[in-house]
């Protein structure tokens, strides 16, 4: 409602209507709230369907691999178990299990193994869990002194770069496929008389040193070419002017935008350690009997006694570690469009 008023020195009459000024107060444009590059980052890779699943699936991976204790509890059987001599009953002669496709059962989930009768499914959870901790623990290893020697090369320069690059250089001209084989006898021997037994933490640290060792030189060149764009930039040279440190500029200024490249590259990283860290296992110079391994199952599929009377072994340690690499893969590439949404795939 509107009420008539005089308008002062005339006749006439002026309506007041208070209706326009909560109009306008309700037009007032929203304040805009700033979003960091991390912000924005997570924005566009929730947008990402196949890297949001493909990210439940590596998660779902790690927890299998970390809870392998307690669903080995659950389930009422472990990995060490010799059901050949146990329960002989349930193979015939040459240890192969009686019931069809490998023993399935509501018993043996995933079936018993021809020959020794290990539990299919505990040695599977557990072999996870061997494989992806070590191959966990090499990224974690080759993406610092990725870090600390690619950023301190392309940053300080002079011998530093020159030494780092050469070193980088000489050891990327190491076949390293060939390498990992050669080597891991020869550094299982400095920790163990090769008459003795072979501890299983032994072999662990050898499979984590000699990966390392071949393992790093990729992202270091990366981080330097990145160090080295950085190093003339306006940021930068403020820093400097300021009196800041080195290192204070290298960890305020330098690590903040070279994060990208680091999680990008250290996606790619870790599926590849799994495959190497399996393929190591399968060739016999990594983890071996009776302790459970991705690469071992693959070793034990192999055999004849397998091929020839249990198929369906393979398609499990198989199928897993299928997914498993897939679904890493498409996190990289998800990560790399989250950062960076300009790069097409």
């Amino acid at each position: 409602m509107t009420s008539p008023t005089k308008a002062e020195g005339s006749g006439s009459t002026v309506a007041l209507d208070p209706e326009p000024a909560s109009t306008a107060e309700a037009a007032k444009p929203k304040e805009l709230v700033g979003r960091s590059p991390g912000q924005l980052m997570w924005i566009r890779f929730k947008r990402d369907r196949a890297g949001v699943v493909s990210a439940c699936v590596v998660v779902f991976f790690f927890l299998i691999g970390l809870l392998a204790p307690v669903i080995s509890k659950l389930y009422g059987k472990d990995p060490y178990t010799v059901y050949a001599d146990e329960r002989p009953e349930l193979f015939d002669s040459a240890g192969v299990p009686l019931m069809p496709n490998g023993g399935i059962s509501a018993e043996f989930w995933f079936g018993l193994e021809p020959g020794n009768g290990y539990d299919v499914f505990t040695k599977l959870i557990y072999g996870i869990r061997n494989s992806l901790g070590i191959s966990l623990a090499v990224t974690v290893a080759t993406v610092l002194t990725g870090i600390v020697l690619g950023v301190a090369a392309g940053y300080l320069g002079g011998k530093v770069d020159f030494v780092v690059s050469r070193l980088v250089d000489f050891l990327l001209a190491f076949p390293a496929q060939l390498f990992f084989i050669a080597s891991m006898p020869v550094v299982v021997s400095l920790f163990v008389d090769p008459k003795d037994e072979t501890p299983v933490y032994v072999r662990v640290v050898a499979l984590i040193a000699v990966q390392w060792f071949l393992g790093w030189m990729s992202l270091a060149r990366i981080l330097r070419g990145t160090t080295l764009a950085l190093a003339g930039r306006e940021f930068i040279e403020a820093a400097k002017v300021s009196g800041a440190s080195p290192w204070r500029i290298i960890r305020k200024e330098v690590l903040p935008n070279v994060v990208t490249p680091i999680l990008v590259q250290s996606t790619y990283m870790l599926p590849a350690f799994v495959t190497a860290e399996a393929g190591l296992s399968f060739l016999g110079v990594g983890i071996v009997e009776p302790t459970p391994d991705w690469g071992q199952m693959f070793s034990k599929a192999s055999t004849e006694l397998v091929m020839q009377n249990d198929i369906t072994y393979m398609f499990f340690p198989g199928i897993s570690m299928i997914i498993f690499i897939v679904a890493f893969n498409l996190l990289g590439d998800s990560v790399r469009d989250a950062f960076d949404p300009k790069t097409a795939r």
